[in-house]
């Protein structure tokens, strides 16, 4: 694995490679890179030029100069990477959390790009509004709405980003033996400066703004109104509250042929490394199709 650093629209973004062939490129979310450490030598080994990039804003990669974390940006950042890395029509985009809003966007901006897509515990934006007046949602999602607050870059950040530590747990599943202190200790190095954790946060500023969040001006909806035209696989975790089987089934109904869907038993948001060894099963064989 080889740490290095690149140039996309005007930044210079940090990533991880691994292995030779077409480009395998993993993006993270609002969490940390590290999430890949089990996906990412796996699809080195199964012929895959395998790239996890550090997103704009969090380090080591750049701050952007005009400060924007909005979703268009990221997908012109991950399309920039497909070029500059020399991908080809045979490229394959995996994304979770904010890189998984991200990827469902690239797919769709540059179709031509991406051959499959696979998105882990964000499902379309469209099945967001199922269940979103139930109160028990409304509470799982309560960052979306403290995260809007000014005053959320000074209280996430005290007691060595305490906050942080609570949303990792609240988000993760029952799953025997995963120990998160490596991932959230990752997290908290990327958000460490005063800076970054307010970019960090507008991730949800940006992209989820009070003014027009749910009213037809919202640029995100707008943004991914459009789903994939290429093989989709779709991951879930069961302690996810997001999904559930029934949501599942109705999510790859509108995906095109050739995709497929799965909830990842006793996982929470964090499959990628709750579930390793299922998780990469199910992507090796969904892309060796």
């Amino acid at each position: 694995m080889e740490h290095k650093r690149i140039t996309v629209n005007g930044l210079d973004l940090a990533y991880v490679e691994a292995g030779e062939g077409p480009l395998a490129l993993m993006l993270h979310g609002f969490d940390t890179p590290r999430l890949y450490r089990y996906l990412m030598p796996a699809l080195a080994e199964a012929g895959y030029h395998a790239v996890v990039p550090t997103m704009r804003g969090f380090a080591p990669s750049q701050v952007p100069p005009d400060g924007s974390m909005r979703l268009p940006d990221l997908i012109a950042d991950v399309n920039g990477l497909h070029e500059a890395l020399g991908g080809d029509s045979g490229a394959v985009l995996i994304g979770h959390d904010w890189g998984g809003f991200t990827t469902w966007g690239a797919a769709t901006a540059a179709p031509e790009r991406w051959s499959r897509v696979v998105v882990g515990d964000v499902p379309p934006l469209r099945f967001y509004d199922r269940h979103a007046a139930d109160p028990d949602r409304i509470e799982r999602y309560i960052h979306f709405y403290f995260f809007q607050m000014a005053l959320a870059d000074q209280i996430v950040a005290i007691d060595d980003f305490a906050y942080l530590d609570w949303l990792w747990d609240h988000w993760t599943g029952n799953v025997p033996g995963y120990d998160s202190a490596e991932d959230r200790k990752a997290m908290k190095e990327a958000l460490g400066s005063p800076e970054r954790l307010h970019l960090g946060l507008e991730l949800y500023r940006q992209n989820f703004p009070a003014a027009t969040f749910g009213t037809p001006q919202w640029e995100m909806a707008q943004v991914l109104n459009e789903l994939p035209t290429q093989p989709t696989l779709y991951l879930h975790g069961t302690e996810d509250p997001v999904v559930d089987e029934e949501t599942l089934a109705d999510i790859v109904a509108v995906l095109p042929p050739g995709s497929d869907g799965a909830m990842i038993e006793g996982a929470g948001h964090f499959l990628l490394s709750e579930k390793p060894e299922e998780v990469n099963r199910r992507i090796l064989a969904f892309l060796a199709r």
